[in-house]
């Protein structure tokens, strides 16, 4: 480990361990101790894990989840700690190296120039496109105040790694202990549920302390790459090409609690957020701009704006110039950072109609600087602000609204049946539909569904009136099986009349058979005279969503990632053939058993052309915190996305990619029947749904209260109804992290004569970038697992047969795909990610045991109401903490 990050880790573990003391004795940190030695033992094979068994159910309940919660701080804390050691390596490499950063901005710029010349590249950039879209998914275990709290310790960390400065390093120290105590005595999950508006607020905290400061900074490493000497003293050669979006308030498919009025409510926030982080930067700004008029004198424009500003509002001009005389430019600014506020506050007197109307004000004041020679002042912050506003708006990301395919269906039917229907779509033959036309039902009654459905239009077409149509235009239609489910939603909002909304409504393709039927469907949408309008307006753009999660939770991860891939090669062509600018959108979530992992290794995976310059991608969860939370860590994050989806678009990376998957797609397609047989062999099992529930804390995860949403989208109990979330979330606390591999081995050893031959394995492994990550993500998965606990856990379900399975297959995995990689053991190329594994497993395991105590007990039945109470208090403070320690929920 890292000297500086060995630092850190022993300081914060030190003073937790006074809290401890402080709270509950010596006794209490001797028990955290002898657990800690005892699991490390176990893992050096010195004891056995019967022996930690013993220790732990040796303990009263209420010790037990004192240390559960001893282990879960630690974990909050390592998790920092090796967060400001990721920090300080990016901050050393940034001023160490002269040569540009791997998969940096740069970097890339480089290489294209290099391989493709500056043509390309101009050409490229002119398409560049990063849309992250922020989703309340319920992976995200800890608390705000949690999450708050940790913050506070790491700004004292970083102040005490800089030097004491003038406070001393004795009152730093003293200021971080009292924090880790505060953290240490507070409650580490929600008591409440959480409502979506709470979701909206909890991801305005990313915005507010990272995003809309960190943008302007990624453009400008952008615009630097490009022409390094003159970056701030010309006009910025680097468009803004992040736009956010959001589905925090607008994701209604399953959550009977997001409503019209949330969405309404949702984007008035954002806008408030917004419009708050505007006005301060424009009166930041305006006070710093302090030129004089004699050394920079304005333009006519910007006199003549000046003048409009003092006939409209006399007394308010008046008293800036009173406090800025001869400045004018920096008049005008403070003028605006006014106009800003009275936007936020719907002063219509002062407000500003449009963003556009900003950016115009915003512009005169940048040419009138650059015009008088001051040119610096006009490209530095004055461009950060105007970069600003262009990429956020006043309504900071779009809100995207999603709801079932199904709901829409019968909402129709309701509004068709009440005479407020329009012409229908007429769908294709029967035998070339996926679903057959609606049928209209008797009476004219609407439902409350169907209510819901036409006032959430409604509020879209208010967004609209009220920020753009870019603040709110897509509506998502998941579980799409035809296009008669685009058509019915398009249906729907012309039943609205003069209140229909502009929409582009999305298809989300999430089961294998959907995914093979997505470019039939999108065939019947030109067919669609709404979606032939919409084509006419933006030049035939067109979208189309990729489910991961539910994919790979019906086909296995192995047969759902090449089924993904197969979808993206077809839909490339088809828009080929049509003439369409598509733009894939990837439901990936944060863990591998979702789509997961690194970002930009996953889009340099993707199908050739399917990227064409532009990457849009859900950022679920616990994944916004982890990318977003911190400035240096979220400009990372975009630079390398960004470095991948400029490089996966250059012919270089295509060609290859094509051929590699040209020569070994018959060996793909072995792996890939095999191993979708060995995952539906297990789940299609008699009894499975049952046997899952007892050996893992499926039904007890409900209780984390960790999003709005419910866990199942019906009341039924199958797999079929189960988010892909909880059944990612449960197997990874069983430690067999079983979505992230299992059928893999199967797979590989279908091919290889059961590992006898691997030369075409390792050969793909080295030249096919898809197959390369599934192996790679596999392998990661597999080290966050651990063989040894995850039996304890499937001897709980009482079928010996299906958890002889599960580690039979679990086995084969880990044997072939450390034989293809050439490793000795897993994570051996890794060091970094290795290193953060080895560390966490030992405890890890520790709040393992006492899981295993609480849910061997719960499956047996505890007849003592207060018992049963701290039995699932002790298991959700270990699920918390598991969720800590692997940082990873679902």
């Amino acid at each position: 480990m890292p000297e500086p990050l060995r630092r850190d880790v022993r300081l914060l573990g030190a003073m937790l361990g006074d809290s401890l003391v402080e709270y509950g004795g010596q006794e209490l940190l001797d028990d955290v101790e002898r657990l800690r030695h005892a699991v490390i033992a176990a893992r050096r094979g010195e004891t056995g894990i019967e022996d930690v068994a013993a220790l732990v159910d040796g303990w009263s309940l209420e010790r037990a989840e004192q240390v559960a919660r001893a282990f879960t701080v630690y974990f909050h804390l390592t998790n920092l700690a090796e967060e400001h050691h990721r920090v300080r390596t990016l901050r050393e490499r940034d001023t160490r190296d002269a040569e540009p950063v791997p998969s940096s901005v740069e970097a890339a710029v480089e290489e294209v120039r290099r391989a493709a010349g500056d043509d390309r590249l101009a050409e490229l950039l002119a398409g560049l496109e990063f849309r992250p879209v922020f989703t309340a998914h319920p992976t995200e275990a800890r608390r705000r105040a949690v999450v708050t709290s940790i913050q506070r310790i790491g700004d004292l960390l970083t102040r005490l790694n800089a030097g004491p400065g003038a406070n001393g390093e004795d009152e730093l120290e003293r200021r971080l202990r009292e924090e880790i105590d505060l953290l240490w005595r507070t409650a580490l999950r929600r008591h409440a549920q959480m409502d979506p508006l709470d979701e909206v607020r909890t991801a305005m905290a990313a915005f507010d302390e990272t995003i809309f400061r960190v943008v302007p900074r990624i453009y400008r490493s952008l615009d630097t790459a490009l022409d390094p000497g003159a970056t701030g003293a010309r006009p910025p050669r680097v468009r803004p090409y992040l736009r956010f979006g959001s589905w925090i308030g607008g994701d209604r498919d399953g959550n009977p609690y997001v409503t019209a009025q949330v969405t309404r409510e949702a984007v008035m926030i954002q806008a408030d957020h917004v419009l708050l982080g505007l006005e301060n930067a424009s009166t930041r700004i305006g006070r710093e701009l302090t030129v004089h008029e004699s050394t920079t004198p304005p333009s006519a424009a910007l006199r003549n704006a000046l003048a409009a500003a003092r006939t409209g509002q006399p007394e308010r001009i008046g008293e800036i110039s009173k406090r800025s005389p001869e400045e004018p430019h920096r008049q005008f600014l403070l003028y605006v950072a006014e106009r800003i506020a009275a936007t936020r506050r719907r002063d219509a007197d002062l407000a500003y109609a449009s963003p556009d109307d900003l950016l115009a004000d915003l512009r005169v004041v940048q040419d009138s600087l650059a015009a008088a020679g001051a040119t610096r002042q006009a490209y530095g912050k004055v461009q950060d602000l105007i970069w600003q506003v262009e990429t956020f708006g006043f309504h900071l990301a779009e809100l995207e609204i999603r709801q079932h395919s199904e709901l829409h269906e019968k909402a129709l039917a309701e509004v068709r049946a009440s005479g407020g229907g329009t012409t229908p779509h007429t769908p294709r033959a029967p035998e070339e539909a996926a679903s057959p036309p609606i049928k209209e039902r008797a009476g004219g009654e609407r439902g409350e569904m169907t209510t819901e459905i036409l006032d959430t239009l409604r509020v879209v077409a208010w967004i609209q009136r009220r920020f753009g149509v870019r603040a709110c235009s897509r509506y998502v239609v998941s579980f799409t099986r035809s296009e008669q489910d685009i058509a019915n939603v398009h249906e729907l909002a012309a039943s609205l009349g003069d209140d229909a909304p502009v929409l582009d409504v999305i298809p989300l393709f999430e089961t294998g058979e959907d995914l093979e039927r997505a470019p039939s469907v999108l065939e019947g949408m030109l067919a669609i005279p709404a979606v032939q309008r919409r084509l006419a307006d933006t030049g035939r753009r067109l979208e189309v969503m990729l489910g991961y999660s539910d994919s790979a939770k019906q086909l296995g991860p192995t047969s759902a990632t090449l089924r993904l891939y197969d979808t993206q090669e077809a839909l490339t062509a088809w828009a080929a053939r049509n003439d369409v600018k598509l733009t894939m959108f990837h439901g990936r979530g944060g863990s591998l058993g979702r789509g997961g992992g690194p970002a930009n290794r996953a889009i340099l995976a993707q199908a050739p052309g399917s990227v064409a310059g532009r990457f849009k991608v859900t950022e679920q969860g616990e994944v916004i915190f982890a990318r977003y939370g911190n400035p240096q860590i979220a400009r990372r994050h975009v630079e390398q996305v960004t470095n991948a989806v400029l490089m996966a678009s250059t012919d270089a990376v295509q060609d290859r990619a094509r051929d590699a998957a040209a020569r070994f797609r018959p060996l793909a397609d072995k792996i890939s029947d095999a191993a979708r047989s060995a995952f539906r062999s297990l789940i299609e099992t008699e009894g499975f749904a049952e046997w899952f529930a007892r050996v893992s804390p499926l039904e007890e995860i409900a209780e984390l209260r960790i999003g709005s949403r419910p866990s199942r989208r019906k009341a039924a109990r199958g797999l079929e109804d189960l988010r892909a979330i909880p059944w990612v979330f449960a197997w990874t606390q069983t430690r067999v992290n079983l979505p992230g591999w299992y059928g893999l081995g199967s797979g590989l050893a279908a091919v290889s004569d059961d590992g006898a031959d691997l030369t075409g394995l390792k050969e793909a492994y080295e030249a096919w970038p898809l197959f390369g990550t599934l192996l790679d993500n596999a392998e990661m998965s597999l080290a966050k697992s651990d063989r040894a606990i995850a039996a304890r856990y499937l001897a709980l379900g009482g079928r010996p047969e299906m958890a002889e399975t599960v580690l039979a297959e679990y086995d084969r995995t880990r044997s072939l795909v450390l034989a293809v990689t050439g490793h000795q053991r897993l994570l051996e190329n890794r060091k970094v990610l290795s290193r953060a594994v080895e560390l966490r497993n030992p405890y890890v395991d520790a709040l393992s045991h006492l899981q295993l105590r609480a849910l061997s007990a719960l499956r047996e039945g505890v007849a003592d109401e207060g018992e049963r109470r701290h039995l699932e208090e002790l298991l959700l403070l270990s699920v918390n903490g598991v969720a800590a320690g692997l940082q990873n929920t679902g």
